[in-house]
């Protein structure tokens, strides 16, 4: 349903009226204004109380006046959007897109130049982005900075990471606003390139906590043809600004008229459950543009991966050692993963256990020398080493019933993946392959960009748009983080872009809070591939000389796959590992990976979080439930089961002994039957959780 009433004003230098639109709930009030000087700004209220102060909104151009000061406004309009919309793959079946819309036209008196300001206020949250229409004072322009301001009420708990052009692999800082300096912070962190904008900058989604109970989260949505938004903390306020990424050259952003910012956003409420079920962020994002989707599925897999990560083999075919063995005629002792018996045995396991799919990674030639050396043409994405059959594997796993994702590491030569892309693609759909694991490993060829640039941003969203006129689908790691852009792009079925499960196997890895926080922040914009269900705790198991672990007991491995949503999920350890723990290993063999319906039961970022998700399509439910690094007792209500159902739960829990560094791999597991009238008490241990399936018993 839609319906819009447009008020034309007359233009006038002072523009004395401010204009206001709430909320459907009317919870939410948004306020914009020009100053006396003509400038752009706006404040938001929450049930009355101030939330964003006088916040001020503008544009540098490059060789240009900036457009910031000066302004009129010409046309005002108000409309009201309240439509569903069904996702090909998501959390729930169908999706509210609700909200109340003001739009301002505004033109600067001195230059003639026009720019649109679109408010969009939903029950939880804020929008706002910038239009440049058609018009001869502004065709091609360049933006040198944003000026967009959010000016808080107070000095807010944050949960933050530092703004790095090049990577979002970072452990959450805990702090008050007026704590943020990455001059603070032991950046021994396992990352290997860092590229971090300014002593006070931090990443955007940036998640906060107000001392009176509110949940605030800046971030954006749909990054089109745009530099990724971090925020610039002003060291003497409680105020932030947009710190947009630069390109080689120091610019921000090259536009044409029209042309359009990305969305920025303000989630609020004082409900943490709200923000972290918020489907924002995908209705600002445009509807899938792709007509046939019946290729896009979803996929549990297994993979030649994690052995790399605990030193059981290499990606690379010979080694160094080998390498120079192999010129002076000496035998080779290769540990090379990805071999063709390797990659069968990986299939029989995902056959015999209802797996959908193998990754293999280490495939392809060119991994003894990449890394690091900032090198044009590594790998060309279609030539196997020669321990690897391609053509053999492809048939078995065929006659398995199993598909094969392919593995295209770029080592961050981005032009010389995008040369190959189409061989590349080719390459897959001749040896059946549906689905890519691309990476960005390394600094960015063209040399120069980052990660987050503009030219980034565009490959990025380049890559799943080519991939669907192969019928393939894209899991992207090392690449910006997602704005849900995946709503547009179905096929982009997952992404890493935050501090995934592999830094615990060799690094300080990540501290039992940080799944806890991932709900805020990086899942507010699509799906994470962040390959749980290590059940080989401590990695002393491969070398007893080590001292790295997974920072979790062994059940919050399995209660990851329910409260980290992705359609695109990794049973991630060993095959051997899960052979030890059939009856653990059992609820990452029923659990979902599509849903009807997804209930965010209690939360609290960096705390715990506890989700229920109803599998599309069947009566089954799955829930997890995960704590920081302080044990406590969940106590849930099973209501959102169907009345008057009885239902099996198998319910896999912490050990009375259980704790994520003393005694992780500690668990039981219990049957009962239960109804939508039943309660149940979860004791999770430091670091734990609890994962259950509900089976209908009839």
């Amino acid at each position: 349903m839609k319906f819009s009433l447009t008020l034309i004003l007359l233009c006038s230098i002072a523009f004395a009226h401010s204009q206001s639109v709430q909320s459907p709930s009317k919870k939410i009030n948004v306020v914009f204004a020009l100053d006396d000087s003509g400038r752009p700004y706006y404040t938001a209220d929450y049930n009355k109380k101030p939330v964003i102060t006088r916040s001020y909104l503008g544009i540098k151009l490059k060789d240009m006046p900036a457009l910031s000061s000066g302004f009129s406004v010409t046309r005002t309009s108000a409309t009201s959007v309240n439509e569903n919309w069904k996702p090909v793959l998501g959390e729930v079946a169908v999706i509210n897109n609700h909200y109340n819309q003001l739009f301002v036209s505004l033109v600067q008196q001195t230059t003639g130049r026009q720019v649109n300001i679109i408010f969009r206020v939903f029950d939880e949250g804020v929008a706002f982005r910038y239009e440049f229409p058609v018009q001869k004072e502004l065709n091609y322009f360049v933006i040198t900075d944003e000026l967009t301001e959010f000016s808080l009420t107070a000095n807010h708990k944050a949960f933050w990471i530092p703004a790095d052009f090049d990577s979002q692999e970072y452990v959450y800082n805990e702090t008050p606003i007026s704590e943020i300096d990455n001059d603070r912070l032991n950046l021994n962190n396992g990352i290997a390139l860092k590229s971090i904008g300014g002593r006070y900058g931090v990443q955007s989604p940036l998640m906060m906590k107000t001392s009176d109970g509110l949940y605030l989260n800046i971030f954006e949505a749909a990054v089109i043809n745009y530099p990724v938004m971090h925020l610039s903390k002003d060291p003497s306020a409680n105020k932030f600004t947009a710190m947009l990424v630069p390109n080689a050259l120091g610019d921000k952003a090259y536009l044409q008229a029209p042309a359009a910012t990305p969305w920025r956003t303000v989630m609020v409420s004082d409900d943490a459950r709200i923000i972290a079920a918020s489907k924002m962020v995908l209705n600002l994002n445009e509807p899938s543009k792709i007509d046939d989707t019946s290729w896009i599925k979803p996929m549990k897999y297994v993979g030649v991966w994690w052995e790399m990560h605990v030193g059981r083999s290499t990606w690379d075919y010979a080694g160094s050692q080998n390498a120079q063995n192999q010129l002076s005629g000496q035998p080779i002792r290769s540990r090379h993963g990805a071999t063709t018996e390797n990659t069968k045995r990986y299939i029989d396991f995902a056959k015999e256990h209802g797996f959908d799919g193998v990754l293999v990674e280490g495939w392809n030639t060119g991994w003894e020398d990449w890394f690091g050396n900032w090198k044009e043409e590594v790998f060309d994405f279609v030539t196997p080493y020669p321990d690897f059959d391609i053509k053999e594997v492809s048939e078995y796993a065929r006659r398995k019933g199993i598909k094969m994702i392919m593995h295209h590491e770029t080592s961050g030569s981005v032009a010389n993946y995008e040369r190959r892309i189409d061989r590349a693609f080719n390459n897959m759909v001749t040896y059946g392959y549906p689905a890519v694991k691309t990476g960005y490993v390394g600094k960015i060829i063209p040399r120069g960009e980052y990660h987050d640039g503009q030219a980034m941003v565009n490959h990025f969203n380049y890559v799943p748009q080519r991939a669907a006129e192969y019928k393939i689908m894209v899991n992207s790691h090392e690449s910006s983080r997602p704005t849900g852009v995946h709503r547009t792009w179905p096929n982009y079925i997952a992404a890493e872009a935050a501090r995934g499960n592999e830094f615990n196997a060799w690094s300080s890895g990540n501290p039992p809070s940080h799944e806890t926080i991932l709900p805020f922040t990086r899942l507010l914009g699509g799906p994470m591939d962040y390959t749980p269900g290590i059940f080989e705790i401590k990695m002393n198991a491969y070398d007893a000389a080590k001292i790295e672990q997974v920072h979790t007991t062994l059940t919050k491995q399995l209660a990851l796959y329910v409260t980290l949503y992705s359609p695109l999920q990794m049973a991630a350890d060993l095959p051997e590992n899960y052979e030890k723990h059939p009856e653990a290993f059992r609820f990452i063999k029923d659990v979902g990976l599509d849903w009807d319906d997804t209930k965010v039961l209690e939360a609290e970022p960096g705390d715990y979080i506890t989700v229920a998700r109803k599998e599309k399509g069947t009566a089954r439910w799955f829930l997890g439930a995960i704590t920081d690094e302080n044990a406590r007792q969940a106590d849930i209500s099973l209501s959102f089961l169907t009345p008057g159902k009885k239902y099996k739960a198998v319910i896999y829990r912490d050990g009375k002994s259980a704790h994520w560094k003393d005694n992780p791999m500690s668990y039981e597991i219990k049957t009962i039957s239960v109804t939508s009238k039943t309660k149940l008490k979860l004791n999770l241990a430091p670091g734990g959780g609890a994962a259950i399936s509900f089976f209908p018993e009839d």
